[in-house]
């Protein structure tokens, strides 16, 4: 297996989870590093994110446009959750 580096920090496990089937649609090797310990009730994951993604250093580029990707997608939804009138959607 090719050596793997720390290629970006993960907000949450929403945004991980979708970046990692991106990533194996893709069939880019990674792996997801959660921060939580469950000694200290995840405390540690409101200061440094949910955790991170590994990869092999050749695939950061292409990484980094799928979290792009991920990142508007999870943004276009919150803003549709944001906008809608609950009176005015039933």
């Amino acid at each position: 297996m090719e050596k793997s580096e720390k290629i970006l920090t993960l907000n949450n496990q929403f945004e991980a989870t979708l970046l990692s089937q991106v990533l194996t649609d893709k069939d880019i090797p990674h792996a997801l590093i959660p921060l939580g310990d469950s000694n200290f009730g995840g405390i540690e994951q409101l200061e440094y994110g949910w955790g991170y993604l590994e990869a092999p250093a050749e695939y950061k580029d292409q990484i980094m446009i799928y979290y792009g990707e991920v990142l508007k997608a999870n943004t276009h939804a919150d803003e549709e959750v944001s906008t809608s009138d609950p009176e005015t959607d039933i």
